[in-house]
């Protein structure tokens, strides 16, 4: 990397820290724009924005099946239409309105009889398949190794694939009885309130999108996630989204002429454009909501992060000793989590998992399904030596490397060992504890 880059960054992530009244805020601000054009130039979010992209043209249709069903069910099945429309009119009134038929009409044709068993299990695949890749790209954008349960995942599917049509159509039964009824027609003859009507009415897209962005950005991460941070996510993205497809619409209205070089293909190179630009705006939306509540992330980034030997060591100490003194208060709250520690030694959380799985495989803490951390026995049961013997030497995965060391490494190794083991012979995590 350049180095006025190098040091563009020294500044903003580091020695901007430093800085007092009245530029420091400022200047501090910054470090979340330039964090996001980073990543942005380093690729991995446009590459999962691209595979989204794809995905979602396989997909578009069973979801919007599965979705025509739910509102048929409850008598709002022209409501669709109206979703879809909204979010294809920056390809241009006409593109957008001949997408929109031609997507309902396959949707209405797909009928059990039709498709059969085969496929609709097909079907059915492709609009899970897409959930989860939606749900794999924030969990690598927020760090997160392991994934809900298998139990838990289909019955959180079902409800997002069942709740999401109703609130489609709540909210565009509510839009619809406030633009029909007689106080909506009254208002219409009071200038200051028809503008006040005309103004939600264009401001109704962005809170739609806002909200659905901060609902999935609050609720798609297997972590706690602050609604101040998925709000501030989702606000900035969907303002984006308002905005770029405002820009979308006016160029592809501009470029008639270029469009027209690629004849019928057109309609389909616009819509993949802008299903992309969506897809990276929502990621670079759940990255923002990330940074604002991992700010010690924004130096590095998505970068792999590791500690060193001295490091773990540390770590997995320090993790044992939070746990048993947690343990052993009376109101000990036991919910020691990967979040939790990094909030307490000031590091990302990401580096401290491999030290817990390494604790885990040693059978020193047990991990349950939510994540939490606890001891597997009483602290005077936990020998320090077979602490300190786990995290050196307990690999965290099975995909590990056994090196074929000289043997005077190895001689030199077994000393320290020796030694380690000498020095902490007869002491136990209970010493520890005591001696704080």
């Amino acid at each position: 990397m350049l180095k006025p880059v190098l040091r563009l960054e020294e500044f903003l992530f580091v020695r901007s820290l430093r800085l007092g009244s009245p530029w420091g805020p400022a200047v501090r601000l910054l470090r979340y724009p330039a964090a996001l054009l980073r990543d942005w130039y380093r690729g991995e979010i446009t590459l999962r924005a691209v595979s989204l992209a794809y995905t979602t043209l396989l997909s578009v249709v069973p979801l919007l099946a599965f979705t025509f069903v739910i509102l048929k069910f409850i008598g709002a099945r022209a409501n669709l239409a109206v979703v879809l429309f909204e979010f294809l009119k920056p390809l241009g009134w006409a593109a957008a309105r001949e997408l929109t038929d031609s997507v309902m009409q396959i949707v209405q044709n797909l009928r059990g009889e039709v498709l059969g068993t085969i496929g609709f299990a097909s079907l059915a695949y492709t609009a899970v398949a897409t959930i989860q890749k939606v749900e794999a790209s924030i969990h690598f954008i927020w760090t997160v190794e392991r994934p809900r349960t298998l139990a838990r995942r289909c019955a959180e599917y079902l409800i997002a694939i069942i709740a999401g049509p109703l609130l489609i159509a709540a909210g565009l039964a509510v839009l619809a009885s406030t633009r029909g009824d007689a106080v909506a027609r009254w208002s219409r003859t009071v200038l200051p309130l028809d503008w006040t009507f005309s103004l939600l009415g264009k401001l109704l897209p962005f809170a739609v999108v806002t909200l659905a962005f901060t609902a999935l950005y609050a609720l798609v991460p297997n972590t706690r996630v602050r609604p101040a941070a998925a709000l501030i996510g989702g606000v900035c993205a969907g303002l984006a989204w308002s905005l770029v497809g405002k820009f979308f619409a006016t160029f592809i209205a501009h470029s008639t002429q270029t469009l027209a070089i690629y004849t019928g293909f057109a309609i389909v190179l616009t819509t993949l454009v802008w299903i992309y630009i969506s897809w990276l705006i929502f990621l670079f939306g759940a990255l923002l909501a990330f940074y604002v509540q991992h700010p010690h992330y924004l130096r590095h980034g998505q970068s792999p992060l590791e500690l060193s030997a001295v490091a773990r060591e540390e770590a997995g100490l320090s993790m044992l000793v939070l746990i048993g003194r947690d343990a052993a208060a009376a109101a000990g709250r036991g919910d020691w989590t990967a979040e939790r520690f990094a909030a307490q030694l000031e590091v990302p959380a990401g580096t401290l998992l491999p030290v817990l799985d390494s604790l885990a495989a040693a059978g020193i803490v047990r991990i349950d399904e939510h994540g939490r951390a606890s001891l597997t026995s009483a602290p005077e049961g936990i020998a320090l030596g077979d602490v300190v013997d786990a995290l050196r030497r307990t690999a965290s995965t099975r995909l590990h490397l056994a090196v074929r060391a000289e043997p005077a490494s190895r001689d030199v190794l077994a000393r320290m060992d020796a030694g380690v083991r000498a020095s902490l012979a007869g002491q136990s995590l209970r010493d520890l504890l005591g001696g704080e």
